[in-house]
């Protein structure tokens, strides 16, 4: 049996409708799932919190996963709500120094990870977005990093093709948060920056974020299991 330490590095991405899918794909993965993600479709579902409290009451690990983004007076009074219930991981964007250190005065124990630049997009995407397309991805994203963990926060979103840099060049004292984590290749895949449990390990991240390869799967415990034991061959 695989120690909890390790099953805490997979975070279970619950992009589900409702409440009711949320808590059925949970009891199937039973005790391969300890970590679970509640993003911005659970929230419009109007159940989050219910969500949230089902969670702990069953010892699991919450990573709100809301990327919150607005100046910094209202981003601070939204990191102080939240910091009421029992969230252990929260994001938000990587922006000002001003918004971050809000954010950062008002977690109490909650840990936040600031999102450098979206798995989904590319260095084309960011040329679209208006950025200095003499800037790469990967220096902004390490950019974005440094002045987040400057500002007190505890580390950021980021896939695995910049943790290596961000390792080299921040050090060790953070966390990294890597979406977009797979087995094998999916047709039509929504995100470009993805990469396999050895190469995340093995470049530095911290928590994997896997949800269709497992949340898909015709059995979630079995291949959430897959997952623990690669993640624990690496470790």
């Amino acid at each position: 049996m695989l120690h909890s330490e390790i099953k805490d590095r997979l975070i279970i991405a619950l992009d589900v409708p409702d409440f009711v899918s949320a808590k059925n794909l949970v009891d199937k993965i039973e005790d391969e799932g300890v970590f679970y993600k509640i993003g911005l479709e659970l929230m419009m579902s109007g159940d989050y919190f219910k969500i949230i409290e089902w969670l702990k009451e069953r010892n699991k690990k919450v990573f709100a996963d809301l990327k919150l983004y607005d100046i910094s007076e209202t981003v601070g009074r939204a990191v102080k709500n939240l910091a009421q219930y029992e969230i252990d991981l929260l994001t938000i964007h990587a922006s000002s120094r001003q918004i971050m250190e809000q954010a950062a005065q008002n977690k109490g124990k909650m840990q936040i990870a600031a999102v450098t630049v979206l798995t989904n997009l590319d260095q084309s995407d960011l040329k679209e977005m208006g950025f200095d397309d003499k800037i790469s991805l990967s220096d902004l994203v390490v950019k974005k990093a440094e002045l987040a963990i400057n500002c007190g926060i505890d580390g950021v979103v980021a896939s695995s093709l910049e943790s290596r840099m961000l390792r080299e060049k921040l050090g060790q004292d953070f966390i990294i948060v890597t979406p977009g984590i797979r087995l094998d290749k999916i047709v039509n895949d929504d995100q470009k920056r993805v990469a396999d449990v050895k190469e995340a390990i093995g470049q530095g991240s911290s928590y994997l974020v896997v949800g269709r390869p497992i949340t898909r799967d015709e059995s979630p415990k079995e291949m959430a299991a897959k997952f623990n034991q690669m993640i624990d061959s690496v470790l």
